[in-house]
């Protein structure tokens, strides 16, 4: 008689793993020293100065090598451990893998110091958080300018290092997950329009755009689900989505950053200063300008929608159709029928790609790749 089994499916042990490394990313958080996505970063950076040219071509062969190289590795990582037959070790992996790509416990700390430190005055230690956040120059904001630009990275990176992640995860599993953290990580290296990286850094771009297309708008629904709790009203953040999103240059950071604007009741947009120049943004929401408090503010409200986006990620996992896993085939002769269909399960194959203007956001968390996870700032890879 068949044993009943919380983890008879790809899609029950895939959903298992991601929750577990949620719960995983809110005890650890990101790791000081030795993240596997810094070494992803010193891996890109060193191919860089070897495949560079001022061409689109070049900067798609880079992207195509190590974006593919992170699908091949967690793809070969799940037929390792016998994806849709050992249901626990798959499990695992995926645990270990979600908790590597989440950045949101990470971020939601870094925005909340930021504010306190604002609410204090003390400017100077501001400014010192400003680059775990996004690519702005520190130098040149002031108290209100640094509010402005945490409350805008927050919005956006927490969909590109929260609900992006776990999305593509729950899609696609192991290879969803680090694809689409190699898409995001090279859209912060390589994705602006600076004259280096205008070419080089298209194919990057644009496939982070493409690859949190349906994330970034699954965030602002999320956002709006969560007003509440920052004492905002979910009609006023869809509003100012409908009304604002499509003025603002990143086709991802637009709604996210005007559901969170309508959300907080603020008002984010204006000119931003960046290294290689400045942009005047559209206004988004139709508040005031933010203040400190509102960072704090913010920073509920991006733990808010991590939460719901994990939920939604658990239970679309769950119920994700699969086919066979490779390991069921392979096991599939000498092996009853009875036995093999109670092995097969429901999971998903799938890997991400996309471009962004992007990923958006391109935070100087994420230029510091060498020591932390990425992180944007309010930014569209096109457009940061």
């Amino acid at each position: 008689m068949r044993r009943p089994s919380l983890l008879r499916s790809p899609g029950s042990a895939r959903a298992l793993g991601l929750a577990l490394g949620v719960a995983a990313d809110l005890v650890l958080a990101d790791p000081r020293r030795g993240h596997p996505v810094a070494g992803f970063g010193r891996v890109a950076a060193r191919l860089e100065r070897r495949l560079y040219a001022d061409s689109r071509a070049a900067g798609a062969a880079y992207t195509a090598v190590l974006v593919g190289g992170a699908v091949l590795a967690g793809a070969l990582g799940e037929r390792r451990v016998g994806h849709g037959v050992r249901a626990v070790p798959a499990a695992l992996l995926t645990a270990v893998a979600t908790w590597a790509v989440l950045g949101g416990t990470s971020l939601v700390r870094e925005g909340a110091a930021l504010g306190r430190s604002l609410e204090r005055g003390e400017l100077e230690a501001a400014r010192a958080r400003i680059p775990h956040l996004c690519a702005r120059d520190p130098a040149l904001l002031d108290a209100a300018g640094m509010a402005r630009a945490g409350v805008e990275s927050l919005a956006e990176n927490t969909s590109d290092a929260v609900v992006a992640p776990l999305f593509w995860g729950a899609v696609a599993g192991v290879p969803g997950l680090l694809g689409y953290r190699a898409v995001n990580t090279l859209d912060a290296m390589v994705g602006y329009r600076s004259p280096r990286h205008a070419r080089f850094g298209w194919a990057s771009a644009r496939l982070d755009d493409l690859a949190n297309l349906a994330p970034a708008r699954l965030a602002a629904v999320l956002t709006a689900v969560a007003a509440p709790l920052v004492g905002g009203r979910p009609g006023a953040a869809l509003a100012a989505w409908r009304r604002d999103a499509r003025e603002h240059p990143s086709p991802n950071a637009g709604p996210v950053e005007a559901a969170a604007a309508g959300a907080l009741g603020v008002r984010l947009g204006g000119r931003t200063e960046y290294a290689y120049g400045a942009e005047d943004r559209p206004a988004l929401g139709s508040g005031p300008a933010p203040v400190p408090a509102d960072l704090v503010r913010a920073a509920r409200l991006s733990r808010a929608v991590g939460l719901l986006s994990a939920g939604a990620a658990v239970v679309l996992a769950a119920i994700m159709p699969a086919g066979r896993g490779r390991g069921e085939g392979q096991r599939g002769a000498g092996v009853s029928r009875s036995s093999v269909s109670g092995c097969r399960g429901r999971g998903v194959g799938s890997s991400s790609a996309e471009g962004s203007r992007s990923r958006p956001a391109r935070a100087s968390r994420r230029l510091a790749l060498v020591s932390r996870p990425p992180r944007r700032c309010s930014t569209s890879s096109r457009t940061k």
